[in-house]
């Protein structure tokens, strides 16, 4: 009788030490993710779970650690659905430059590069542990390089067997969708239906389709029709990923771009866009080259550039690409990153032409740039785009900011994007330029991307949802880097918490690595 007594009074003891928090952030504004306004209410955390929102919960669990919030928003932790990662994040697991830019959570695997075996990337996260969410899409690339290798022409009927197959894996390997990089090898030489077909695996295991378009400039309109007609025949939501319209001929072509993609939004059709808040875009130096040229390899261009006769056809094809675009030169280009010569890194394709000795002309940039590409390829940064079509965008509802970064590690001279996208959305586009609301910004890097990549759990301030969770002051929010001086973090985010964890305390790292990976169909 004595030992049932104890018993049930120790039972409510137990009942509190189970739901008593680990964290409890109070003084906050909290803006939920919905779009909806910010309330007053204290946030608890137990585990990796939020498990009351209400008022007054600082002063009903004592033993708790209390984050005093002062008055600053309080938000779901961001998510950046278009990031390069696959290698870097080994490198330097605590992606700081994610985290004091607020992201708690990254789909990588864009622009048709994935892991080769997503299960592997899944199994090498888990083991060294990261401190952000990490989700991935199945990368076009990949699957055709593995199925056909770098060939242009149409795959066989064995072939697309091969891919098909591959798809299937890294769908049930927990990708959470196809993504396609149409201006890279091998995916360029891929026809549309054979895309259409690789993507209807990935609709009938719950992904979406996520698409660097074949062409951003001239061609655009001709893009995103074939990225809708994919979406339409293989029955798939489709994200446009950093959508734009490079190129001073294309500039004001923005509402003709976005009409398409809301006229189809319209019609029933789950389309929404992606963008990077900056007018200069970052890809590789061997994009100036005619596709052609880029069969095999680039040490198959190689050998093409020792022979005169390939080597005037592949400058022959650079100077229309450039003329298309109403260039003279190649000034708009300026090094990110050159392994070869890190001398180079922040310097134009023009500055380096004359630094060679060579004068100012097309032909001389051009074999430049060939010289280059002998040694190796370079990380590019090209300014194509104007303020006013980026802003036009940026008022979409359906369009999320994403930086189509990766994990820095300090070297080189990387776009800024990496490091604040999201600061500069909420400190130029929000606070200093009211081109969108404070509220919708935080949708739009919440729960607008969790829902289309089907990120359960996450996007959300509500109880059961995963405890990533920001503190920030939205009127000091400021992204710091910038072109001329890049590897500069963002100010403004005092507390990130990843699962439940303080990943950011006071403004400062504390290197815990609470991320997890998030797969799909799970």
């Amino acid at each position: 009788m004595k030992y049932i007594l104890l018993v049930l009074l120790a039972a409510p003891l137990l009942v509190f030490s189970q739901t008593s928090p680990d964290i409890i952030i109070t003084n906050g504004r909290i803006l939920d993710g919905t779009g909806n306004s910010w309330y007053h209410a204290d946030v608890a955390v137990k585990g990796d779970k939020i498990i009351s929102i209400k008022k007054g919960l600082a002063n009903q669990f004592l033993n708790a650690k209390i984050i005093d919030a002062k008055n600053m928003i309080v938000s779901p932790g961001f998510i950046d659905v278009h990031a390069h990662i696959e290698g870097s994040i080994f490198e330097r697991p605590t992606a700081n430059n994610y985290i004091y830019d607020g992201v708690t959570s990254v789909v990588t695997g864009n622009c048709g590069g994935a892991a080769d075996d997503i299960a592997d990337f899944f199994r090498r996260l888990d083991s060294i542990g990261t401190s952000i969410n990490v989700a991935t899409l199945a990368g076009h690339n990949n699957i055709r390089r593995l199925g056909m290798g770098l060939e242009d022409r149409k795959a066989t009927v064995e072939e697309m067997k091969k891919m098909e197959a591959l798809t299937e894996k890294a769908m049930k390997d927990g990708a959470v969708g196809l993504s396609t990089g149409l201006i890279y090898l091998p995916g360029m030489y891929s026809p549309t239906e054979e895309i259409v077909a690789l993507a209807k695996i990935a609709a009938a295991n719950g992904g979406v389709y996520a698409t660097h378009m074949r062409n951003e400039g001239l061609k655009v309109h001709e893009a995103i029709d074939e990225a809708l007609t994919i979406g339409r025949e293989a029955k798939i939501p489709v994200q446009i990923s950093h959508f734009k319209v490079a190129g001073k001929n294309n500039w004001g072509r923005s509402t003709e771009t976005l009409d398409m993609v809301i006229k189809a939004r319209n019609q029933g059709f789950d389309i929404t866009i992606d963008q990077y808040p900056y007018t200069a875009s970052s890809t590789n130096l061997a994009v100036t080259l005619p596709d052609w040229a880029l069969e095999g390899g680039l040490d198959s261009l190689r050998v093409k550039l020792k022979d005169p006769i390939q080597r005037k056809k592949v400058l022959d094809g650079m100077k229309n690409s450039l003329e298309a675009g109403k260039r003279k030169d190649y000034s708009y280009a300026v090094v990110a990153g050159f392994p070869a010569d890190t001398t180079l890194n922040g310097k134009s394709i023009t500055q380096i032409n004359i630094e060679k000795g060579r004068k100012k002309k097309f032909i001389n940039e051009a074999n430049t740039i060939l010289d280059m590409l002998a040694k190796s390829n370079a990380q590019m940064i090209y300014h194509t785009m104007s303020e006013k079509d980026l802003a036009y965008f940026m008022k979409y509802p359906f369009n999320m900011p994403a930086a189509d970064g990766g994990v820095s590690n300090g070297k080189g001279m990387p776009h800024p994007r990496a490091y604040g996208t999201n600061a500069r959305v909420l400190a130029k586009y929000v606070r200093e330029e009211k081109v969108i609301g404070l509220e919708e910004a935080v949708r739009r890097m919440t729960s607008l991307p969790a829902r289309k990549f089907g990120l359960k759990e996450r996007g959300l301030l509500m109880e059961g949802m995963k405890a990533d969770i920001l503190v920030f002051d939205e009127n000091t929010i400021q992204d710091l880097s910038v072109y001329e001086n890049p590897h500069q973090f963002t100010k403004g985010i005092e507390y990130v918490l990843v699962n439940g964890k303080l990943v950011l305390n006071q403004g400062s790292h504390t290197g815990m690595k609470s991320g997890e990976t998030i797969k799909g169909n799970k």
